[in-house]
């Protein structure tokens, strides 16, 4: 074959198709390909948020802390700073980029530390969002079904009736409280385990809410005022008496104190992903901004690779816009 024919047959972009050299052309097909997996999580979601909507958790309810405020009711405040402490990370990448176009070294230096910087403290504080859901606040009772029953009572807020939780440690009676030894496959049946014991049995939970008579059971129903539905005194012992199976505190893949176990298994798994690409993001911050300081890319003539995490990064903060859209507002 000659080269004439060979050279009409091939194409000829050379190293850059559509305009971009190849490495930026990679970062985009990885970028769609995340975008694309990401989506199905989301979805995936939206179809459980949809399907279990009358006794989904209620966001403002369940993400109330703030470090160093013990006690202290801050609905969403926390997650709102650390989507604002990424969405500034993403503005300073921008200016590192800028300053890579015009082989400003010391700025391209400061603008990719600050990065570095709102980058671990969006990842530190997604591990202390992640501890705090674990350890749980109040405690509830699930029943026999897997429903999730909360406690508290009513309080007068600027003359109006709220209902306010009750932590089940304030009220429960350990007087009756019976040893028993955890089961493990070295003391019993070799094949079986159990986890951790609960911290109360429902003997103590039943006793306590019969000698504190202001206590209500609040179930993971969502009435028509969009509020989680509260029992009558009578109907809070009987539910408990009847229907509870086991005391719950926090959140994990099995169990979950604030409602539905599907709702704490996606939160783990979706920010617990997205939480990785932010983590793997500030790895490969760290690495080209070493390369920076060094003059790498100085010499080099070009800063497109801190293009190219750029554009990485800017992904990242994409997610996180539809992850907390889906987890927190919707």
């Amino acid at each position: 074959m000659s080269t004439a024919v060979a050279e009409g047959k091939t194409w000829e972009g050379g190293n850059a198709p559509l305009k971009v050299s190849y490495g930026k052309m990679m970062m985009w097909f990885f970028i769609v390909s995340d975008a694309l997996t990401f989506s199905g999580f989301l979805a995936a979601y939206g179809f459980s948020r949809f399907k279990f909507i009358d006794a989904w958790p209620i966001a403002d309810e369940v993400f109330t802390h703030f470090p160093f405020f013990h006690g202290v009711d801050a609905p969403m405040y926390y997650v709102a700073f650390m989507t604002f402490i990424l969405i500034i990370s993403s503005v300073t990448m921008v200016l590192a980029v800028d300053a890579g176009h015009h082989l400003n070294k010391s700025k391209v230096t400061i603008y990719m530390f600050l990065t570095i910087i709102f980058g671990l403290i969006f990842v530190g504080s997604q591990a202390w969002e992640w501890n705090t859901f674990i350890n749980g606040d109040y405690g509830a009772v699930q029943t026999k079904g897997g429903n999730i029953l909360q406690f508290g009572h009513y309080v007068d807020k600027d003359g109006e009736q709220v209902f306010k939780r009750v932590a089940v440690r304030d009220f429960a009676v350990t007087a009756a409280h019976q040893d028993r030894t955890q089961h493990e496959n070295r003391n019993g049946i070799w094949f079986a385990s159990e986890g951790a014991l609960p911290a109360y049995t429902m003997d103590e939970v039943i006793h306590g809410l019969q000698a504190n008579k202001d206590v209500l059971v609040r179930t993971q129903i969502i009435n028509e005022h969009g509020e989680k539905t509260v029992l009558s005194r009578e109907e809070s012992i009987n539910q408990i008496m009847k229907n509870g199976k086991l005391y719950v505190e926090g959140a994990n893949l099995h169990v979950n104190e604030y409602g539905s176990p599907l709702f704490a298994d996606f939160f783990f798994f979706i920010t617990g992903f997205h939480g990785f690409h932010v983590f793997s993001g500030v790895l490969i911050n760290i690495i080209i901004f070493f390369n920076v300081v060094l003059g790498t890319y100085e010499r080099r003539g070009s800063y497109e690779m801190v293009e190219k995490v750029g554009l990485y990064w800017h992904f990242v903060d994409l997610v996180w816009v539809f992850v907390f859209t889906f987890f927190y507002l919707v």
